[in-house]
């Protein structure tokens, strides 16, 4: 269903009314409170706290400041509340927001009750470091002081209890309270939000309809985020026209929610829309827009983007690699993998395992070694493997292509028996292998070590499956014999493929012999791909290295004047990924 059209007017009104920005003038402010300090530390006032207070107060609410002010705190003789409110506030907001609660209890254990601003403060800090317990102490500190009826308090504290899913308590302080306001009412919505409670949410959000209380956008993000969770488009719709009709305004984060729901559905002209109008945009609103178009198989639109964008991250990449492997474009997301490793953004677990899969589809043997080779440097072969299943198990319709991509991920990760089982499985439940699962599968054997269940199964692609039997599966066999030492037969099986071995199967093949230190054979590779390939440095180095390793360091030399000679330039620091295109790991 269609999201309603008219929130292009809001849009483009309400972008005049976005809140000023705010000019920082805290350089000047610090360089006055810093001659104020100095000032009263020579006419030995910087003990007294009323004269000092307006110091601790700046030093305490600037972040690169807060030992300063502990600093200046404890040489008071005596502080005031105030002092100690000025120093819990500047604990709340900062990275230490458990030494607000000490400071608290500090206070309490001197003879301070503490005021409002207190409990507001020590509430926050709470609620940042998800502590109930101090939180009930110091609501019953505020019951007893008579605090409780306090609005700001009160919704201090329903944040508190919300922020760490105490629901109970936070509706029932929230239903005894005589005067609201809209943070009351959003501070609980939030709650039920992040426990992912949607029902709630939009049960409160009819609430506060029936008693007249106009919603804001931190309101109507939860709304619209419990309307995709639960499916109620026809509810998100009137949600859309809500904002409009009441001109609520159109901030950035509410900008993204409806960008990432008209993605989900499928409406990436909405989407585009929404997001033309933006006034401000971050990196989040990119990436959504991104993913929408990715997501129906509008890739030149995705790609379009991806290239406009300020900056990137590596939600950005792998939305789009993750795209193209989608639409089976698997070429372009091993291109776009380059380019990102180019770029020196560091791929998550979903990136690797996203261009795992699409290296199997195109029979990329040498790139998939590669990107196995960095997970194992990099520890994240774990990762990758989960993500991997959590998204494959959670799939209601798996197609051949879903089958391929989880046995292809498993079979390069080292779980070779887990590939060989989901392979089984997905024969028993009648779907039918495709090239791309062959290559997945051999890719199991050979990590396996099962040669014979290997060559069965190849041998299988075309006598059972009717499917024959390409280069990139061709290569996988070579690999197989190869990495178990049978090197002469991984050439005997060269030499008697149907079509002529391309340089990625006999670059297999030299590095095999490097291993196995099989000179002669290393030599014939060499031949073959010094004539297929004459200008790639890899194939001198691999040979210049299998001489080395067998102690024949004049012909090693040799290999390198050669390559000296015949002026075939090394970068530093690269390698040859199938045929001539580079590639850094």
């Amino acid at each position: 269903m269609k999201l309603a059209r008219s929130i292009t007017r809001h849009l483009t009104t309400s972008s005049t009314t976005q809140k000023p920005k705010r000019v920082s003038t805290k350089p000047i402010s610090l360089n006055s409170i810093k001659e104020l300090h100095a000032n009263l530390i020579r006419t030995h006032l910087h003990t007294d706290p009323s004269s000092i207070s307006n110091v601790i107060k700046s030093y305490a609410l600037s972040p690169s400041y807060l030992d300063k002010a502990h600093l200046v705190f404890n040489q008071l003789e005596r502080p005031t509340l105030l002092v100690f409110n000025h120093m819990i506030q500047g604990l709340s907001q900062s990275d230490q927001p458990n030494e607000a609660i000490d400071m608290y209890n500090n206070m309490y254990h001197q003879g301070f009750t503490g005021d409002n601003l207190t409990f507001i403060f020590v509430f926050k800090a709470c609620a940042r470091v998800k502590d109930v317990f101090h939180g009930q102490k110091v609501h019953a500190h505020i019951l007893k002081l008579g605090f409780g009826s306090y609005l700001f308090v009160s919704n201090a504290l329903i944040h508190l209890y919300a922020s760490c899913g105490r629901l109970g308590l936070a509706r029932k302080l929230f239903d005894i309270m005589t005067n609201r306001d809209l943070v009351s009412w959003n501070s609980l919505n939030c709650g039920y939000s992040q426990c992912k409670r949607f029902e709630e949410v939009l049960a409160l959000f009819n609430s506060m309809q029936e008693v007249n209380v106009k919603a804001d956008a931190v309101t109507m993000v939860k709304v619209i985020l419990a309307c995709s969770n639960l499916g109620r488009w026809d509810i998100a719709d009137s949600m859309v026209k809500y904002i409009e009709e009441n001109n609520i305004e159109f901030d950035v984060y509410l900008g993204n929610t409806l960008i990432d729901v008209y993605g989900r559905r499928g409406l990436v002209d909405l989407a585009q829309e929404a997001f033309n109008q933006m006034l401000d945009k971050n990196i989040v609103s990119w990436n959504a827009l991104i993913i929408g178009y990715a997501k129906v198989g509008r890739l030149i639109e995705a790609q379009k983007l991806f290239d406009e964008m300020p900056r990137r991250d590596v939600i950005s990449w792998t939305s789009l690699i993750t795209g193209y492997s989608r639409g089976n474009q698997f070429v372009e997301a091993v291109k776009l993998f380059r380019e990102m490793m180019l770029a020196k953004v560091k791929p998550d677990e979903i990136t690797l395992a996203t261009v795992l899969s699409a290296c199997a589809h195109i029979g990329s043997l040498d790139m998939g070694e590669a990107i196995h080779d960095y997970i194992k440097r990099h520890g994240t072969k774990l990762g990758v493997v989960e993500n991997a299943l959590v998204v494959f198990h959670e799939m209601e319709k798996k197609d051949s292509v879903s089958w391929t991509s989880i046995i292809s991920g498993l079979a390069v990760n080292g779980f070779a028996d887990y590939a060989l089982e989901l392979f089984m499985q997905m024969l028993r439940e009648g779907v039918r292998p495709t090239h791309g699962s062959f290559v997945g599968i051999l890719l199991a054997c050979t990590h396996a070590g099962l040669i014979d269940e290997g060559l069965q199964y190849f041998e299988s692609m075309e006598k059972v499956y009717g499917l024959t039997p390409e280069m990139k599966h061709y290569g996988c066999v070579v690999d197989l014999l190869s990495r178990s030492g049978n090197v002469e037969k991984a050439y005997e099986f060269m030499k008697a493929m149907p079509i002529a071995p391309d340089v990625v199967v006999w670059r297999i093949l030299l590095s095999a012999c490097k291993l196995h230190g099989n000179l002669v054979l290393a030599e014939i590779a060499t031949g073959k791909l010094l004539e297929l390939d004459p200008s790639n440095s890899g194939n001198y180095i691999l040979l210049s290295n299998t001489y080395a390793c067998s102690d024949k360091w004049d012909d090693a030399n040799r290999v390198r004047e050669l390559m000296v000679e015949s002026d075939v330039y090394k970068p530093s620091g690269w390698s040859s990924i199938n045929s001539m295109e580079p590639h850094v790991i």
